[in-house]
């Protein structure tokens, strides 16, 4: 049988799979995409932060923040919602010695920008003094931040995104006549600014932009319907899969798994593909961001220069990759980011801390309120023909886990017993598709127990990964 799952993260099917899909639509300057200059949002942080000084404020930050954004949705060719969205907030966060209070908004008048700083401020006075409530030290703030290139914004009309996503939904159903039915398939871009400002110097902003096409297919018949979902999601629209390659994909993804079968309870090496074991890598960020590491709920306290992976283990954090997903020239704080390593040689080399994390634990921030920027799972075993097909070759019999059921994951204790569905592969060959089954084990055993590391890299979100292959998990019904 062959593999029903390609590696359709490969440069050589994205140039196969390449058209131009942007000949709808014509970029603009950045600077008609929202209702704001950022020279505008700046005069309004400088404001936000005046006030609060006025009151009486020792501090004060403010995150000025504005988007728009369009989803456009078909199924079996009808046109099913067509959803426009603009959203703006102000936040503001204001200090009284080592006292914060925090209040926001959604409206940009002068008005409501005193009301808030007003509010902020009071909340300020009455709450308790906690001595890691503090702005960010001055050098570590970005003064300099570079232009990551993060913003492309898709002016597609909604007619023309209908008709991709047609294409998509007819390129599924044009496979196999067993794909029977759609849960429909979609186009969707969204545009955001943002401005971020401190009392003690920071001053810096910039526009980014998403946008993705996904196709969910249904095969199958009667009681053996199957469905999966695919998409592609980049900053520029150029760079995405067409719609008929994830519509094809998603096609052959929902074929595979008609007539998937239960297994008998069982111990085998476990190959995760590439969207999930990005799951496995954001489970470790969780578990080694700085709020999880001072509260102690996280099996990773105190893990800073521990092996916590085997030694071929490599976890890289770049921020600065111009373009893509996860890319950010500062954090929410104002804090420059780095590219750094997080985990080398298997050992444990940083966190992911907020100048407020940092504090409780003694330590310095890492560039990370709100989270990981660009975090890439490596290993220095993988060479570049590991691809897909090879991880399977390496697996040799064992289960391909494609769909994780739940949230039973406890990053605690580590215990890991999650639902899934997938294939049985015998001799790196696929045999029958699997579901209703359990892959369960720690998440010691399983950092320590990544025996390889595909070359079939996949982004999603700020995390990048191949296929992890695990050397052993229990399997049940």
């Amino acid at each position: 049988m062959s593999t029903p799952i390609s590696d359709f993260s490969s440069e050589a099917v994205r140039k196969q799979q390449k058209r131009d899909i942007t000949s709808m639509s014509a970029e603009s300057n950045n600077s008609t995409e929202f209702p704001h200059t950022q020279d505008e949002l700046k005069q309004l942080a400088t404001d936000i932060l005046g006030h609060a000084k006025k009151l009486g404020a020792t501090g004060a930050m403010t995150k000025i923040s504005e988007g728009n954004g369009r989803s456009v949705s078909v199924r079996r060719s009808d046109l099913e919602t067509i959803k426009h969205t603009r959203d703006r907030r102000i936040g503001v966060t204001v200090f009284v010695g080592n006292r914060s209070g925090t209040a926001s908004t959604s409206e940009f008048s002068e008005t409501a920008m005193k009301d808030t700083v007003a509010a902020a401020y009071h909340i300020a006075r009455f709450t308790a003094e906690d001595s890691a409530e503090r702005l960010p030290e001055e050098d570590l703030l970005e003064y300099t931040p570079p232009d990551l290139d993060l913003h492309h914004p898709w002016h597609l009309p909604g007619g023309d995104a209908a008709a991709l996503a047609r294409c998509a939904e007819d390129a599924a159903f044009a496979v196999n006549p067993q794909i029977c039915n759609s849960d429909g398939a979609s186009v969707s871009s969204e545009n955001k600014q943002l401005m971020l400002a401190t009392s003690n110097g920071f001053m810096g902003g910039y526009a980014s932009s998403r946008h993705t096409i996904s196709c969910v297919p249904i095969a199958g018949s009667d009681r053996l319907m199957q469905r999966d979902r695919w998409h592609t999601s980049k900053r520029h629209p150029e760079d995405l899969a067409t719609p008929e390659a994830v519509g094809r994909y998603a096609a052959e993804r929902a074929l595979a798994r008609v007539g998937a079968r239960r297994l008998d309870t069982c111990k085998v090496p476990v190959l995760f593909e590439a969207p999930l074991a990005v799951g496995l890598l954001n489970t470790f960020a969780q578990a080694v961001t700085g709020g999880a590491l001072y509260r102690k709920t996280s099996l990773l306290v105190n893990s800073l220069g521990r092996q916590v992976f085997s030694p071929h283990v490599q976890i890289v954090e770049d921020p600065h990759v111009p373009r893509e997903m996860g890319s950010a020239p500062f954090d929410g704080e104002g804090v420059g980011t780095r590219r750094r390593s997080v985990v080398l040689d298997g050992v444990v080399a940083g966190y992911f801390l907020s100048t407020y994390s940092a504090r409780k634990l003694g330590m310095r921030a890492t560039g990370n309120a709100g989270g990981p920027h660009r975090l890439t799972l490596r290993s220095t075993r993988t060479q570049a023909a590991d691809d897909f097909h090879a991880m399977l070759n390496l697996l040799d019999t064992g289960l391909l886990v494609t769909t994780l059921l739940g949230q039973g994951v406890n990053i605690l204790t580590g215990d890991y017993s999650r639902g899934a569905a997938g294939f049985w592969v015998e001799h790196g060959v696929i045999q029958y598709p699997v579901e209703a089954i359990t892959v369960a084990g720690t998440l010691q055993e399983m950092f320590r127990q990544i025996v390889a590391i595909g070359a079939d890299s996949i982004v999603q979100g700020p995390i990048e990964s191949g296929s992890i292959l695990i050397e052993q998990m229990t399997v049940a019904c």
